[in-house]
């Protein structure tokens, strides 16, 4: 009797100690999310039930705050260029950050790891003034080769080291079959090893480009009216002694719903692409 209660016990062990991540889970989300949704219902308030402090809108819930946003700016032609800034970061990134990640792992290059570990904790602030002289000096101030230049800068070395150890775990067995098979680096690299990495190149492209998609500092120095994001687009809405909080609140719904939403559907290719790379072969 004793024998055959232990896998209930066990289940019942389990089943509460996942209930318990869970309830610690919800409350460290708790605050992040409560001040979303805050964010939505100011979003959904007049102007008379903003200012008065409501938490809720008294007056009947309107959309008008997003209305304005997109047809009294050119907000959507900031939201392209945030696309297309993002889109261009991230392949660029990857096209270089991947073969890099192959080249430190292969030969073992750990100093030059730890180069890109230095490159991608640099704070943003450091990087802004000297891509500012130097793009002022190239003419690349308001554009979008600038501006996914400085985005590659960043995103590179985050993917480069978080491939290295997608590499890492690739079973040596592999390199020495393709060498009976007469393969050479190029084409061990495109034929085996990059196919198997696909998962972590994955997470490693979503991640860069919500991190591009969010980026605020960099665009709000290196971009002008031709290249401007959504970032710097709500930033505009505040002016020098009053705000729009209702059309602020509205702009930043709109551009954090997105990537909301890409994550919510691609969290389980997030989640494996970062879990993969800790189990070796």
């Amino acid at each position: 009797m004793t024998v055959a209660t232990h896998p209930i016990r066990r289940r019942r062990r389990g089943a509460a100690r996942a209930w318990r991540a869970g309830v610690i889970a919800w409350l460290l989300v708790l605050p992040s999310l409560s001040v979303f949704v805050y964010m939505i219902i100011v979003a959904l308030q007049k102007p008379l039930d903003i200012t008065s402090g409501a938490l809720w809108p008294v007056s009947g819930a309107t959309f008008d705050n997003f209305a304005q946003v997109l047809s009294g700016s050119d907000f959507m032609r900031f939201i392209v260029n945030s696309l297309v800034i993002g889109v261009a970061s991230t392949l660029v990134s990857l096209a270089l950050g991947i073969p890099a990640a192959f080249a430190v792992s292969h030969w073992r290059q750990r100093r030059t790891a730890t180069v890109f570990l230095i490159a991608r904790m640099l704070p943003g602030v450091a990087l802004v003034v000297p891509w500012f002289l130097i793009f002022t000096q190239l003419k690349l101030i308001d554009s979008y080769i600038g501006m996914t230049l400085s985005h590659v800068f960043v995103t590179l070395p985050f993917i480069v080291w978080m491939m290295i150890p997608f590499f890492d775990d690739l079973p040596q067995d592999l390199w020495e079959a393709a060498l009976v098979d007469g393969a050479g680096h190029a084409r061990y690299f495109f034929t085996v090893a990059a196919p198997l990495i696909r998962t972590g190149a994955a997470a490693a492209a979503i991640l860069a480009f919500i991190f591009s998609w969010n980026q605020f500092m960099f665009a709000v120095v290196l971009s002008g009216r031709v290249t401007q994001t959504v970032p710097v687009a709500v930033f505009q809405f505040m002016s020098y002694g009053s705000s729009n909080w209702g059309q602020i609140t509205a702009a930043a719904v709109l551009i954090t719903l997105p990537v909301v939403v890409i994550s919510l559907i691609v969290q389980r290719w997030i989640v494996t692409g970062l879990t993969a790379g800790a189990v070796k072969g």
